[in-house]
């Protein structure tokens, strides 16, 4: 079968080669691949790829073999999955606790678009707690988890201020629920609530100025690559008492499919929309990549198969 392999060459980080087909587990499904999504996090770790390691964390398609064990969809069903790696290709081996079954009317492209991002995004908010009536600042809120951030704290009740690159990234952020749009962190009026920071370097601590005594600021990102510094007597200058909190997506009990499913259902009844900047064949996949780098896509770039 054809997959996209990681080179480590910086000009053209993947190519299309001939790898073996999966041996998926007792417990995996074989999908065949309609569609992917790529997530700028992968384009760091195709930097300095490890051996055997191949990228791929976000697919759509069908799958042709069921697991052994009987568990996950049957063959033939349009699914959504999220695999650990490897899902760049034609076929990808996903646990059948990462998949769930996509209904008629939201297409492989769409799914393809929920995966990282939006499991990311929903159990941010699921972090945050309660949300109706409190004042939330996002940073880094152009990419896909940004978009789907805005959505859902938006939806539960929360007065978001955005913080994006420029106007144009901004505006489709206000048709989802955002209440402001800042181009910088320094230019949103606190005090918040709640801060979801993703940027790193000055951004943390900036934004941090602006939480509310006893409020929270979850970190779940650092797209800038540049380290955080902190001074602990910030948090006497107005935030006295906040909570830092470091999220990871994968630290939570509920399996990847569970909150696939939440997903594809809060989609099909026109809860959710997925941001998906640019779709194209995965013929065109590096230079997709060097977009994403770019920060050239706003929200998520989807790549179709065959």
């Amino acid at each position: 079968m054809k997959a996209l392999v990681a080179t480590g060459d910086a000009q053209r980080s993947v190519v299309v080669e001939e790898v073996p087909e999966p041996r998926p587990g007792p417990d995996v499904a074989l999908v065949r691949v309609a569609a992917f999504s790529v997530n700028r996090g992968e384009t760091f770790q195709l930097e300095r790829p490890r051996a055997g390691w191949r990228p791929g964390k976000d697919v759509a398609g069908v799958v042709v073999r069921a697991a052994r064990d009987g568990s996950g969809p049957g063959a033939g069903t349009r699914v959504v999955g999220h695999p650990p790696q490897a899902g760049w290709a034609e076929l990808a081996a996903v646990p059948t606790a990462s998949l769930a079954a996509l209904p008629e009317p939201v297409t492989a492209t769409t799914a393809a678009a929920l995966p990282l991002a939006g499991l990311t995004a929903l159990r941010l908010v699921r972090t945050a707690g309660p949300l109706v009536g409190r004042r939330l600042l996002l940073t880094g809120a152009s990419g896909g988890v940004g978009h789907y951030v805005v959505e859902l704290a938006a939806a539960a009740g929360a007065r978001v201020t955005a913080v994006t690159g420029s106007a144009e990234r901004g505006r489709r952020l206000l048709e989802l629920g955002a209440r402001e749009i800042v181009h910088e962190v320094a230019d949103a009026e606190g005090p918040f609530d709640l801060v979801l920071e993703s940027v790193g370097g000055k951004s943390l601590p900036t934004a941090l100025a602006r939480l509310a005594p006893r409020g929270t600021l979850v970190w779940f990102g650092q797209a800038s690559r540049v380290p955080v510094t902190l001074d602990f007597f910030d948090f006497f200058s107005g935030p006295e008492s906040a909570v830092l909190r470091h999220f990871h997506y994968e630290h939570f009990d509920t399996p990847f499919g569970q909150d696939l499913a939440t997903l594809v259902d809060l989609v099909d009844r026109g809860r959710l929309h997925p941001e998906i900047g640019l779709v194209a064949d995965w013929a065109d996949t590096a230079s997709v990549l060097d977009r994403l780098r770019e920060r050239q896509v706003r929200g998520n770039a989807v790549l179709t198969v065959g």
